[in-house]
């Protein structure tokens, strides 16, 4: 049974037609789930959907690089949102690659025996607690060359997408009652999966469902990967959602987002209050629903999103997705310039 849906009404995916459709169709055959939920949440917005699952294939699922690496770093950067659907469903998917012990001590937060793995999880943690005032911790000892960086960094920033949106649009259960946190349920879920996830993919199969999806330059640390050209798509598709909040919201957004260190927010609304006081009153509930979006996505509430509602002229589902996911990308474009910084200093020094 599918986690419960918050704040939003998706379409059943049968419903789907076009590009939506045909992206549910690669999700099914490329990652073993026919009706992922945290596919869903996005369905109102076809070209983010698009998006984000062609960034998500091109990083973790296709490529060169260990599934079982790349999981860690997904579980890692999971554990560090505070998203327990994604922990619950990468803890599955690490049971799916066969190694049991491993996925069920990486779900604990303990140490993983193997010094790669071990390093692979805490540098997907860190990527969201190493971003000290310097925004170089989180990428300075990256355990990875730089011919896997299109995967791993892909991977990382990735699922700092995905945890924010999940996190706002989803309950936290994967199954009735909990019961994905049980090992034998997670171990008979990663059996069920094995095949799928062992399987070797051919890179750049998502891109032709981003035709017709404007995309700006692939970031640096992509190179020529086909995950540069969807993450590229994915900036795009997620800038929409900022067209919403007016300029003077957006500056003060980004501002706060650019002063963030990488920590959860303190309780309360004071540094809310903090970054949007001085706005229009018709503009503070989506400038809120950004900054929640980005830095804590787990404290959004109803009350929240009809807030929004009663101020927007249009409140469609899918006006509520795209706010959601510039606030999210607002996060891994901090985060993306942490991580990025260590390549472009290598590249200039030669080392």
């Amino acid at each position: 049974m599918p986690a419960p849906f918050r704040l939003t009404t998706p379409a059943p995916p049968d419903s789907l037609t076009g590009r939506s459709a045909a992206v549910y169709a690669q999700l099914a055959t490329d990652f073993g789930v026919r009706r992922a939920p945290t596919f869903a949440v996005l369905s109102p917005a076809p070209d983010l959907l698009a998006a984000t699952w062609a960034v998500l294939r091109e990083s973790l699922l296709a490529g060169r690089a260990s599934r079982t690496a790349k999981e860690l770093v997904a579980l890692g950067v999971s554990q560090a949102n505070r998203c327990p659907f994604c922990v619950d469903a990468h803890t599955v998917l690490l049971h799916a690659t066969g190694d049991h012990r491993l996925a069920e001590t990486a779900a604990r937060g303990g140490t993983p025996a193997d010094p790669e793995h071990a390093a692979l999880l805490a540098w997907g943690r860190a990527t969201r607690t190493g971003l000290g005032p310097d925004a170089s911790g989180a990428a300075a000892d990256r355990p990875f060359d730089d011919a896997a960086a299109p995967e791993f960094v892909g991977t990382a920033l990735a699922f700092h997408f995905i945890n924010r949106m999940v996190s706002a649009l989803l309950g936290d259960d994967m199954m009735p009652a909990g019961l994905q946190r049980l090992r034998v349920v997670r171990s008979a879920g990663g059996r069920a999966l094995a095949r799928t996830v062992r399987r070797e993919l051919r890179p750049g199969e998502s891109l032709p469902l981003l035709r017709g999806v404007p995309a700006g330059r692939p970031p640096y640390w992509a190179g020529d990967a086909p995950v540069g050209t969807a993450f590229a798509a994915l900036r795009t598709a997620a800038g929409r959602g900022g067209e919403r909040l007016g300029e003077q919201a957006r500056e003060a957004v980004a501002a706060a987002v650019d002063a963030w260190d990488g920590s959860h927010p303190p309780l309360g609304d004071g540094w809310i209050t903090r970054w949007t006081a001085a706005l229009p009153a018709g503009r503070r509930p989506a400038a809120r629903l950004v900054l929640l979006a980005a830095l804590a996505p787990y404290r959004i509430t109803e009350a929240d999103a009809e807030a929004w509602r009663a101020a927007d002229p249009d409140p469609y589902d899918a006006d509520l997705v795209r706010l959601l996911a510039f606030g999210a990308h607002l996060a891994v474009s901090r985060i993306e310039t942490s991580i990025q910084r260590p390549f472009q200093r290598a590249r200039l020094t030669g080392h």
